[in-house]
């Protein structure tokens, strides 16, 4: 069933061809001249508007005009007892569907308006598709590879374990972790072992976006729905559709656009920007952030009625400090990543600058360690990485900041982590000499010592 305006100054034509379209199981509403059918296209979306061409206030093209001006994607069929040539080339050249001459027979009728709606779907079809290909050719550099999630630590075989057992359902999953310890890949790798491998994956960065701008973005926009929308745009959620989108720094999200996210994980519905049409969708919502999200439904900054929607399955990724035993692993698979892209013959890494890899802290995590790893790719002249090759080993001043610990972590966890994090920083500076460390730390060299062994740094 689709929905008609049928604007025609007749009455008795009016209700004639109201009944006919009603007898095919089309919503129709009828009005009697052409401002009257514009303030309600102003209102509402309609399928299909079917005018008269000759009528007293606004004839027939200028009625398209001004249709096409409020929806591109209208489609409109005119009615006219002038079934003239030019009327028939201006009407197509102005972007009307098809026009009827009268008199016809209500089967002709019944027939014009049913291709005219054919036409629409399909036409409405490939503007989504478009729209879906641009997005994909956005993403075309960054397609799943498994192989992307580099790990063997006992932590990350828990990870990929429940990768494994909840990929298949439609559960809500959040991803709880630092900054760089690939919450993206996990969202990709539970969408692509998923029965949604096949339709898009769709990513916001929510924290990215003012609270107007998100909006937009996630539901989309009709035109003139503000300054700036010239055309409707499809929101993320319509691309994801039958997919699944992945919402990174979900706790940045504005406490009116949760609302609406509550809506669509309840109801799979929604509204665009500035618009009055629902949009049904069917996708996966997968989050994540690195915040401590119950503390903030305690300090009302999160909805906990979301919070609750969103905390189906939680995932919590470790930081690359955690699982230390990964770096080797993960050096040679960025290693051959890099020169790969940089179309540079693979170097090796010496065992010394492995070393005092696995002693640094990574504040910056997996994502700093592949920077790194490119850098020192970039800069290597020969055909082995050493120390001199990894500035940040080498007490780089842009890196001697500290990391604060998650807001969650217990006192005695957070200050443990903090003095990790110092001695790192004071072992760079020191290049490694242990005692020059405890001189610039203001430690005897027997307490530094069983710092780092308390610490695994040894």
């Amino acid at each position: 069933m689709s929905k008609i305006l049928l604007i025609e100054d007749d009455d008795t034509m009016r209700e004639g061809m109201s009944q006919v379209l009603k007898r095919a199981r089309h919503e129709v509403i009828s009005v009697s001249n052409g401002p009257a059918g514009i303030e309600l296209c102003q209102k509402e979306k309609f399928d299909l508007v079917i005018t008269d061409y000759k009528m007293e206030e606004m004839n027939g093209v200028e009625v398209l005009e001004k249709v096409k001006s409020i929806d591109e994607s209208a489609e409109v069929l005119i009615v006219t007892a002038y079934g003239t040539i030019d009327l028939a080339v201006e009407a197509m050249r102005k972007g009307v569907a098809d026009y009827v001459t009268k008199p016809f027979t209500p089967g002709e009728f019944t027939i014009r308006v049913e291709k005219v709606l054919k036409f629409g779907e399909a036409r409405k079809a490939e503007i989504r598709l478009g729209e879906e290909n641009k997005y994909l050719r956005q993403e075309i550099d960054v397609q799943y590879n498994f192989g992307e999630i580099v790990g063997a630590s006992d932590k990350m075989k828990s990870v990929f374990e429940k990768i494994q057992k909840i990929a298949r359902s439609d559960s809500s999953v959040i991803l709880y972790g630092e900054s760089g310890t690939g919450k993206e890949l996990v969202a990709r790798a539970i969408h692509f072992h998923s029965n949604r491998r096949d339709a898009s994956f769709v990513k916001v960065n929510c924290g990215a976006l003012a609270e107007g701008v998100l909006e937009s973005e996630l539901f989309g926009h009709e035109k003139g729905s503000f300054t700036g929308a010239v055309k409707r745009r499809l929101g993320r959620f319509e691309l994801a559709n039958k997919g699944t989108i992945f919402l990174d720094e979900i706790g940045d999200v504005p406490l009116g656009t949760q609302v609406k996210l509550l809506r669509v994980l309840q109801e799979r519905e929604f509204e665009r920007v500035g618009g009055e049409e629902t949009v049904k969708v069917d996708v996966r919502v997968i989050t994540a952030t690195n915040k401590n999200l119950m503390k903030m439904v305690e300090e009302g900054k999160f909805r906990e009625d979301l919070f609750y929607r969103l905390q189906v399955i939680p995932i919590d990724l470790p930081p690359l400090r955690d699982r230390t035993d990964d770096i080797p692993m993960l050096v040679e698979h960025f290693l051959e990543k890099k020169a790969t892209q940089l179309n540079k013959k693979r170097p090796n890494m010496n065992e010394n600058a492995i070393k005092e890899l696995l002693k640094y802290c990574w504040p910056g995590n997996v994502r700093e360690l592949e920077n790194v790893i490119e850098r020192a790719v970039v800069l290597c002249e020969g055909e082995e990485i050493g120390l001199i090759d990894l500035p940040i080993l080498l007490g780089d001043p842009s890196r001697m900041t500290l990391n604060l610990p998650r807001e969650d972590l217990p006192l005695d966890q957070a200050l443990e982590d903090l003095e990790r994090q110092l001695i790192g920083r004071a072992l760079e500076k020191s290049k490694g000499v242990k005692t020059e460390t405890a001189r610039i730390l203001g430690l005897k060299t027997g307490a530094l010592y069983y710092k780092l062994e308390k610490y695994g740094m040894i």
